[in-house]
Protein backbone atom coordinates (compact mmCIF):
# COMPACT_ATOMS: atom_id res chain seq x y z
CA UNK A 1 0.00 0.00 0.00
CA UNK A 2 1.30 3.45 -0.87
CA UNK A 3 1.56 5.52 2.15
CA UNK A 4 -0.70 8.61 1.75
CA UNK A 5 1.32 12.13 2.13
CA UNK A 6 0.38 15.19 4.07
CA UNK A 7 0.58 18.89 3.04
CA UNK A 8 2.80 21.14 4.75
CA UNK A 9 1.24 22.09 8.15
CA UNK A 10 -1.54 20.13 7.39
CA UNK A 11 -2.21 17.84 11.15
CA UNK A 12 -1.20 14.10 10.81
CA UNK A 13 -4.41 13.46 12.44
CA UNK A 14 -7.98 14.31 11.95
CA UNK A 15 -11.50 13.26 12.84
CA UNK A 16 -14.05 10.99 11.12
CA UNK A 17 -16.68 13.13 10.93
CA UNK A 18 -14.98 16.22 10.23
CA UNK A 19 -14.08 14.01 6.76
CA UNK A 20 -17.72 13.14 6.28
CA UNK A 21 -19.07 14.81 2.97
CA UNK A 22 -15.90 15.86 2.42
CA UNK A 23 -15.08 16.73 -0.99
CA UNK A 24 -13.46 13.56 -3.29
CA UNK A 25 -11.49 15.53 -6.07
CA UNK A 26 -9.65 13.53 -8.91
CA UNK A 27 -5.73 14.39 -9.65
CA UNK A 28 -6.72 17.31 -11.74
CA UNK A 29 -8.68 18.98 -8.85
CA UNK A 30 -12.27 17.84 -10.62
CA UNK A 31 -15.02 17.07 -8.25
CA UNK A 32 -16.24 13.68 -8.14
CA UNK A 33 -18.43 13.13 -4.90
CA UNK A 34 -18.31 13.43 -1.38
CA UNK A 35 -17.09 10.78 1.64
CA UNK A 36 -19.69 8.87 3.19
CA UNK A 37 -17.62 6.48 5.11
CA UNK A 38 -14.10 4.78 5.88
CA UNK A 39 -13.24 1.39 6.01
CA UNK A 40 -10.43 -0.61 7.62
CA UNK A 41 -9.32 -4.10 8.35
CA UNK A 42 -8.74 -5.28 12.24
CA UNK A 43 -6.12 -7.15 12.56
CA UNK A 44 -4.88 -9.38 15.91
CA UNK A 45 -2.57 -6.40 16.88
CA UNK A 46 -2.10 -3.07 16.26
CA UNK A 47 -4.01 -0.27 14.81
CA UNK A 48 -6.33 -1.06 11.98
CA UNK A 49 -5.41 0.53 8.60
CA UNK A 50 -7.35 2.57 6.71
CA UNK A 51 -7.71 0.17 3.25
CA UNK A 52 -10.20 2.49 1.54
CA UNK A 53 -13.69 4.81 1.52
CA UNK A 54 -16.63 4.84 0.56
CA UNK A 55 -17.35 8.00 -1.89
CA UNK A 56 -21.11 8.78 -2.89
CA UNK A 57 -20.90 9.80 -6.29
CA UNK A 58 -24.59 10.75 -7.57
CA UNK A 59 -26.77 7.93 -5.96
CA UNK A 60 -24.42 5.34 -5.64
CA UNK A 61 -21.98 4.28 -3.15
CA UNK A 62 -18.33 3.49 -4.70
CA UNK A 63 -15.31 1.96 -3.34
CA UNK A 64 -12.19 4.26 -3.12
CA UNK A 65 -8.88 1.92 -2.71
CA UNK A 66 -6.62 3.55 -0.45
CA UNK A 67 -3.94 2.85 -2.83
CA UNK A 68 -5.91 5.60 -5.54
CA UNK A 69 -5.60 8.16 -2.33
CA UNK A 70 -2.67 10.73 -2.62
CA UNK A 71 -3.96 13.38 0.57
CA UNK A 72 -6.14 13.68 2.90
CA UNK A 73 -6.72 17.70 4.04
CA UNK A 74 -9.32 19.55 5.16
CA UNK A 75 -12.16 19.79 3.04
CA UNK A 76 -11.18 16.92 0.49
CA UNK A 77 -9.75 13.86 -0.58
CA UNK A 78 -7.22 14.53 -3.51
CA UNK A 79 -6.53 10.91 -5.51
CA UNK A 80 -3.98 10.06 -8.05
CA UNK A 81 -6.00 9.18 -10.62
CA UNK A 82 -9.14 10.47 -12.92
CA UNK A 83 -11.73 7.48 -13.01
CA UNK A 84 -12.91 5.33 -10.24
CA UNK A 85 -14.62 1.94 -10.80
CA UNK A 86 -18.23 3.10 -10.04
CA UNK A 87 -19.93 -0.19 -9.56
CA UNK A 88 -21.49 -0.40 -6.09
CA UNK A 89 -19.45 -1.09 -3.09
CA UNK A 90 -20.07 -4.04 -1.22
CA UNK A 91 -18.31 -4.78 2.19
CA UNK A 92 -16.05 -7.70 2.30
CA UNK A 93 -15.41 -9.85 5.36
CA UNK A 94 -12.89 -8.61 7.64
CA UNK A 95 -13.61 -4.60 6.94
CA UNK A 96 -15.37 -2.20 9.41
CA UNK A 97 -16.98 0.71 7.73
CA UNK A 98 -16.28 3.21 10.62
CA UNK A 99 -18.96 5.65 10.59
CA UNK A 100 -21.70 2.83 10.56
CA UNK A 101 -20.04 0.13 12.28
CA UNK A 102 -18.45 2.72 15.16
CA UNK A 103 -19.56 6.30 15.43
CA UNK A 104 -22.09 6.27 17.58
CA UNK A 105 -22.76 3.14 18.46
CA UNK A 106 -20.98 1.59 21.73
CA UNK A 107 -18.01 -0.84 22.22
CA UNK A 108 -16.54 -2.24 25.46
CA UNK A 109 -13.87 -0.27 27.64
CA UNK A 110 -11.87 -3.31 28.61
CA UNK A 111 -9.79 -0.52 31.23
CA UNK A 112 -12.86 0.05 32.91
CA UNK A 113 -15.04 -2.57 32.07
CA UNK A 114 -18.35 -0.93 30.49
CA UNK A 115 -20.12 0.12 27.57
CA UNK A 116 -19.44 3.69 25.94
CA UNK A 117 -20.04 5.22 23.33
CA UNK A 118 -18.07 6.12 20.26
CA UNK A 119 -18.98 9.60 19.82
CA UNK A 120 -16.08 9.83 17.05
CA UNK A 121 -12.76 8.15 15.58
CA UNK A 122 -9.35 9.34 14.92
CA UNK A 123 -7.54 8.88 12.01
CA UNK A 124 -3.80 9.16 11.76
CA UNK A 125 -0.81 9.18 9.14
CA UNK A 126 1.43 7.08 10.28
CA UNK A 127 4.60 5.85 8.16
CA UNK A 128 2.67 2.71 7.39
CA UNK A 129 -0.13 4.93 6.20
CA UNK A 130 -3.62 5.79 7.71
CA UNK A 131 -4.45 4.11 10.59
CA UNK A 132 -7.66 4.08 12.98
CA UNK A 133 -5.66 5.42 16.30
CA UNK A 134 -8.02 6.23 18.47
CA UNK A 135 -11.81 6.76 19.79
CA UNK A 136 -13.43 9.68 21.29
CA UNK A 137 -15.97 8.58 23.65
CA UNK A 138 -16.93 11.80 25.94
CA UNK A 139 -20.05 13.16 24.86
CA UNK A 140 -19.23 16.28 22.87
CA UNK A 141 -20.35 20.03 23.88
CA UNK A 142 -21.94 21.71 20.78
CA UNK A 143 -21.45 25.20 22.73
CA UNK A 144 -20.10 27.76 20.26
CA UNK A 145 -16.18 27.39 20.67
CA UNK A 146 -16.46 23.44 22.16
CA UNK A 147 -13.27 21.55 20.50
CA UNK A 148 -12.01 18.13 20.56
CA UNK A 149 -9.06 19.30 22.13
CA UNK A 150 -10.42 19.68 25.26
CA UNK A 151 -10.18 16.05 26.46
CA UNK A 152 -7.80 13.49 24.61
CA UNK A 153 -8.90 10.53 22.49
CA UNK A 154 -7.89 7.59 23.59
CA UNK A 155 -5.95 4.53 22.32
CA UNK A 156 -8.06 2.49 20.04
CA UNK A 157 -6.32 -0.34 22.26
CA UNK A 158 -7.93 0.30 24.70
CA UNK A 159 -11.25 -0.94 23.50
CA UNK A 160 -12.59 -4.38 22.15
CA UNK A 161 -15.35 -6.61 20.36
CA UNK A 162 -16.97 -3.75 18.49
CA UNK A 163 -20.82 -4.89 18.80
CA UNK A 164 -22.28 -5.14 15.04
CA UNK A 165 -25.30 -3.55 14.95
CA UNK A 166 -25.63 -5.13 11.01
CA UNK A 167 -25.25 -8.29 10.14
CA UNK A 168 -23.11 -6.91 7.32
CA UNK A 169 -20.83 -4.95 9.58
CA UNK A 170 -20.46 -7.81 12.25
CA UNK A 171 -16.97 -7.63 13.42
CA UNK A 172 -15.21 -10.88 14.86
CA UNK A 173 -12.20 -9.38 16.97
CA UNK A 174 -11.48 -12.97 19.19
CA UNK A 175 -12.22 -10.95 22.51
CA UNK A 176 -8.21 -10.75 22.83
CA UNK A 177 -8.23 -8.05 25.30
CA UNK A 178 -11.97 -8.90 26.55
CA UNK A 179 -10.78 -12.43 27.69
CA UNK A 180 -8.93 -10.12 30.73
CA UNK A 181 -11.87 -9.35 32.68
CA UNK A 182 -13.13 -11.23 35.36
CA UNK A 183 -16.24 -12.76 33.91
CA UNK A 184 -17.81 -11.06 36.63
CA UNK A 185 -17.58 -8.04 34.97
CA UNK A 186 -17.56 -9.38 31.63
CA UNK A 187 -21.69 -10.22 33.12
CA UNK A 188 -21.86 -6.85 34.38
CA UNK A 189 -21.17 -5.86 30.58
CA UNK A 190 -23.70 -8.40 29.60
CA UNK A 191 -26.79 -7.05 31.90
CA UNK A 192 -26.06 -3.20 30.61
CA UNK A 193 -26.45 -3.85 26.87
CA UNK A 194 -28.77 -3.45 24.41
CA UNK A 195 -30.35 -7.00 23.09
CA UNK A 196 -28.13 -6.48 20.03
CA UNK A 197 -25.19 -5.85 21.71
CA UNK A 198 -25.84 -8.94 24.32
CA UNK A 199 -26.57 -10.87 21.18
CA UNK A 200 -23.37 -10.62 19.81
CA UNK A 201 -21.41 -10.90 23.20
CA UNK A 202 -23.01 -13.94 23.53
CA UNK A 203 -22.44 -14.87 20.13
CA UNK A 204 -18.50 -14.18 20.84
CA UNK A 205 -18.54 -16.47 24.32
CA UNK A 206 -19.89 -18.84 22.70
CA UNK A 207 -16.40 -19.59 20.52
CA UNK A 208 -15.03 -19.57 24.44
CA UNK A 209 -16.89 -22.10 26.23
CA UNK A 210 -15.26 -22.33 29.69
CA UNK A 211 -15.32 -18.65 29.54
CA UNK A 212 -19.26 -18.50 28.62
CA UNK A 213 -19.94 -20.95 31.34
CA UNK A 214 -17.90 -18.39 33.85
CA UNK A 215 -20.16 -15.59 32.74
CA UNK A 216 -23.23 -17.31 33.27
CA UNK A 217 -22.45 -18.53 36.62
CA UNK A 218 -22.27 -14.52 37.58
CA UNK A 219 -25.19 -13.01 35.74
CA UNK A 220 -28.02 -12.34 38.32
CA UNK A 221 -30.51 -14.90 38.14
CA UNK A 222 -33.50 -13.11 36.60
CA UNK A 223 -30.49 -12.49 33.11
CA UNK A 224 -29.76 -16.25 33.58
CA UNK A 225 -32.84 -17.32 33.01
CA UNK A 226 -33.85 -14.97 30.42
CA UNK A 227 -30.83 -16.50 28.47
CA UNK A 228 -31.01 -19.80 29.23
CA UNK A 229 -34.77 -19.67 27.78
CA UNK A 230 -33.05 -18.44 24.91
CA UNK A 231 -30.92 -21.55 24.28
CA UNK A 232 -32.06 -25.17 22.78
CA UNK A 233 -31.56 -28.27 24.83
CA UNK A 234 -28.50 -29.30 23.84
CA UNK A 235 -26.92 -25.55 24.54
CA UNK A 236 -28.20 -24.97 27.59
CA UNK A 237 -26.45 -28.75 28.51
CA UNK A 238 -23.38 -27.43 26.69
CA UNK A 239 -23.19 -24.49 29.27
CA UNK A 240 -24.12 -26.62 32.40
CA UNK A 241 -22.00 -28.90 31.89
CA UNK A 242 -18.83 -26.24 31.96
CA UNK A 243 -20.46 -24.50 35.19
CA UNK A 244 -20.11 -25.59 38.95
CA UNK A 245 -22.60 -28.27 39.62
CA UNK A 246 -23.57 -26.15 42.43
CA UNK A 247 -24.70 -23.54 40.29
CA UNK A 248 -25.82 -25.65 37.19
CA UNK A 249 -28.56 -26.82 39.79
CA UNK A 250 -29.69 -23.32 40.72
CA UNK A 251 -29.60 -22.48 37.05
CA UNK A 252 -32.03 -25.61 36.07
CA UNK A 253 -34.25 -25.09 39.03
CA UNK A 254 -34.59 -21.59 37.80
CA UNK A 255 -35.48 -22.95 34.11
CA UNK A 256 -39.58 -23.46 32.98
CA UNK A 257 -40.94 -26.47 34.48
CA UNK A 258 -41.24 -28.21 31.36
CA UNK A 259 -37.32 -27.14 30.21
CA UNK A 260 -35.88 -28.79 33.48
CA UNK A 261 -35.80 -32.39 32.81
CA UNK A 262 -34.89 -32.67 29.12
CA UNK A 263 -31.85 -29.96 29.90
CA UNK A 264 -31.05 -32.65 32.69
CA UNK A 265 -31.18 -35.86 30.16
CA UNK A 266 -29.15 -34.08 27.58
CA UNK A 267 -26.18 -33.57 30.40
CA UNK A 268 -23.33 -36.05 30.09
CA UNK A 269 -23.98 -39.25 32.61
CA UNK A 270 -21.97 -37.97 35.29
CA UNK A 271 -22.78 -34.21 35.66
CA UNK A 272 -26.25 -35.80 35.27
CA UNK A 273 -25.69 -37.86 38.26
CA UNK A 274 -23.86 -34.96 40.28
CA UNK A 275 -26.88 -32.51 39.44
CA UNK A 276 -29.55 -34.96 40.70
CA UNK A 277 -27.78 -35.75 43.84
CA UNK A 278 -27.68 -31.99 44.62
CA UNK A 279 -31.36 -31.69 43.66
CA UNK A 280 -32.27 -33.88 46.51
CA UNK A 281 -31.71 -31.11 48.68
CA UNK A 282 -33.28 -27.44 49.20
CA UNK A 283 -31.70 -24.61 47.90
CA UNK A 284 -31.56 -23.17 51.38
CA UNK A 285 -29.52 -26.05 53.22
CA UNK A 286 -26.13 -27.06 53.45
CA UNK A 287 -26.51 -30.03 50.67
CA UNK A 288 -28.16 -27.20 48.09
CA UNK A 289 -25.15 -25.38 48.47
CA UNK A 290 -22.15 -27.34 48.64
CA UNK A 291 -20.66 -28.42 45.42
CA UNK A 292 -19.60 -31.92 44.33
CA UNK A 293 -15.74 -31.26 43.35
CA UNK A 294 -13.28 -31.68 45.91
CA UNK A 295 -10.27 -33.29 46.53
CA UNK A 296 -9.73 -36.46 48.99
CA UNK A 297 -6.94 -38.83 49.08
CA UNK A 298 -6.13 -42.10 51.09
CA UNK A 299 -4.35 -41.84 54.25
CA UNK A 300 -1.05 -42.88 52.58
CA UNK A 301 -0.67 -40.63 49.84
CA UNK A 302 2.77 -38.68 50.12
CA UNK A 303 2.37 -34.97 50.26
CA UNK A 304 4.04 -35.08 47.01
CA UNK A 305 1.28 -36.98 45.39
CA UNK A 306 -1.35 -34.58 47.20
CA UNK A 307 0.53 -31.80 45.34
CA UNK A 308 0.41 -33.76 42.46
CA UNK A 309 -3.26 -33.92 42.38
CA UNK A 310 -3.66 -29.84 43.12
CA UNK A 311 -1.42 -29.48 40.29
CA UNK A 312 -3.80 -31.60 37.84
CA UNK A 313 -6.78 -30.31 39.15
CA UNK A 314 -7.67 -28.02 36.97
CA UNK A 315 -10.91 -28.43 36.61
CA UNK A 316 -12.43 -27.83 39.98
CA UNK A 317 -13.29 -24.82 41.66
CA UNK A 318 -9.66 -22.86 43.17
CA UNK A 319 -11.37 -22.23 46.25
CA UNK A 320 -11.87 -26.18 46.55
CA UNK A 321 -8.39 -27.18 46.34
CA UNK A 322 -7.47 -24.22 49.10
CA UNK A 323 -8.01 -28.18 51.79
CA UNK A 324 -7.15 -31.82 50.91
CA UNK A 325 -9.12 -34.24 52.74
CA UNK A 326 -7.68 -37.64 53.88
CA UNK A 327 -10.24 -40.98 53.92
CA UNK A 328 -9.77 -44.43 55.25
CA UNK A 329 -10.25 -47.38 53.12
CA UNK A 330 -13.76 -47.31 53.46
CA UNK A 331 -13.41 -43.42 52.30
CA UNK A 332 -14.99 -41.84 55.54
CA UNK A 333 -13.54 -38.12 56.38
CA UNK A 334 -10.29 -38.64 59.02
CA UNK A 335 -8.44 -35.84 58.09
CA UNK A 336 -8.10 -32.27 56.53
CA UNK A 337 -5.13 -30.18 55.18
CA UNK A 338 -4.80 -27.17 54.43
CA UNK A 339 -2.85 -26.25 51.03
CA UNK A 340 -0.37 -23.88 52.92
CA UNK A 341 0.88 -26.40 55.10
CA UNK A 342 1.17 -29.07 52.33
CA UNK A 343 3.29 -27.00 50.64
CA UNK A 344 5.51 -26.27 53.57
CA UNK A 345 5.84 -29.97 54.39
CA UNK A 346 8.57 -32.72 54.04
CA UNK A 347 7.11 -34.19 50.51
CA UNK A 348 7.85 -38.03 51.54
CA UNK A 349 5.25 -37.41 54.64
CA UNK A 350 2.58 -39.27 54.87
CA UNK A 351 -1.21 -37.28 54.46
CA UNK A 352 -2.73 -38.87 57.51
CA UNK A 353 0.23 -38.49 59.47
CA UNK A 354 0.06 -34.73 59.09
CA UNK A 355 -3.85 -33.75 58.40
CA UNK A 356 -5.76 -32.61 61.57
CA UNK A 357 -7.88 -35.60 62.50
CA UNK A 358 -10.68 -34.07 64.00
CA UNK A 359 -11.91 -31.77 60.98
CA UNK A 360 -15.36 -29.57 61.61
CA UNK A 361 -17.89 -30.71 59.40
CA UNK A 362 -21.17 -30.53 58.62
CA UNK A 363 -24.92 -31.95 57.96
CA UNK A 364 -26.88 -32.01 54.57
CA UNK A 365 -30.05 -30.60 56.73
CA UNK A 366 -27.89 -27.68 58.19
CA UNK A 367 -29.56 -24.60 57.32
CA UNK A 368 -27.46 -20.99 56.22
CA UNK A 369 -27.26 -19.65 59.45
CA UNK A 370 -25.71 -22.72 60.70
CA UNK A 371 -23.29 -22.73 58.07
CA UNK A 372 -22.41 -19.33 58.06
CA UNK A 373 -21.46 -19.29 61.95
CA UNK A 374 -19.49 -22.13 61.62
CA UNK A 375 -17.26 -21.17 58.88
CA UNK A 376 -16.87 -17.76 60.84
CA UNK A 377 -15.97 -19.12 64.53
CA UNK A 378 -13.86 -21.99 63.07
CA UNK A 379 -12.67 -19.38 60.58
CA UNK A 380 -12.82 -21.95 57.60
CA UNK A 381 -12.23 -21.53 53.90
CA UNK A 382 -14.42 -24.50 52.82
CA UNK A 383 -16.24 -27.04 54.81
CA UNK A 384 -17.03 -30.41 54.35
CA UNK A 385 -20.65 -31.88 54.34
CA UNK A 386 -21.03 -35.66 55.15
CA UNK A 387 -23.68 -38.45 55.05
CA UNK A 388 -24.97 -40.40 57.67
CA UNK A 389 -21.67 -42.65 57.60
CA UNK A 390 -19.54 -40.26 57.50
CA UNK A 391 -18.17 -39.88 54.01
CA UNK A 392 -17.70 -36.89 52.04
CA UNK A 393 -20.82 -35.23 50.13
CA UNK A 394 -20.02 -31.93 49.23
CA UNK A 395 -17.54 -28.97 50.14
CA UNK A 396 -19.10 -25.15 50.95
CA UNK A 397 -16.18 -23.11 50.14
CA UNK A 398 -16.12 -19.42 51.74
CA UNK A 399 -17.18 -17.29 48.43
CA UNK A 400 -20.30 -19.55 48.48
CA UNK A 401 -21.45 -19.21 52.19
CA UNK A 402 -21.07 -15.27 51.25
CA UNK A 403 -22.65 -15.67 48.04
CA UNK A 404 -25.63 -17.19 49.96
CA UNK A 405 -25.05 -14.48 52.95
CA UNK A 406 -25.13 -11.66 51.17
CA UNK A 407 -28.04 -10.49 49.33
CA UNK A 408 -27.67 -10.22 45.43
CA UNK A 409 -28.97 -6.79 45.35
CA UNK A 410 -26.20 -5.54 47.76
CA UNK A 411 -23.73 -7.47 45.78
CA UNK A 412 -24.63 -5.52 42.94
CA UNK A 413 -24.45 -2.76 44.36
CA UNK A 414 -20.96 -3.08 45.38
CA UNK A 415 -19.86 -4.67 42.10
CA UNK A 416 -21.50 -1.62 40.51
CA UNK A 417 -19.95 1.14 43.16
CA UNK A 418 -16.35 -0.66 42.01
CA UNK A 419 -16.95 -0.09 38.67
CA UNK A 420 -18.04 3.57 39.39
CA UNK A 421 -14.74 4.30 41.49
CA UNK A 422 -12.79 2.94 38.27
CA UNK A 423 -14.62 5.04 35.38
CA UNK A 424 -12.46 8.50 34.23
CA UNK A 425 -13.94 11.72 34.83
CA UNK A 426 -15.54 13.08 31.27
CA UNK A 427 -13.31 16.30 31.03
Amino acid sequence: MTSITTQPGVPAVVYLSSMLRDAVVDVDGKGIGTIADAIVRLGPTGHPHLTGLVAKVGQNRVFVPITVVSSIVPDRIILNTKTLDLRPFERRDGEVLLKEAVLGHRVIDVEHARLVRAYDVTLTNTPTGWAATGLDVHKRSWLPGSKHDQHTPRDWNEFDALIGHEASVKVRTGFGRLRGLRAAEIADIIESASTRERDDLLDHLHHHPDLEADVFEELQDTHQTQLLKTLSTPEIAAVLTRMRTDDAVDAIIDLPQDRRQPVIDALPTLKQADVMRLMRYQESSAGGLMGVEYLALGENATIAEVLDQVRTSTTVQPEALSTVYSTNTDLQLTGSLSLVRAIQADPNDRLGDIADPDPVHADPRDDMIDISNIMADYNLLTLPILDGNHRILGVITVDDALEAAIPEDWRRRARHQHATNQEPTNT
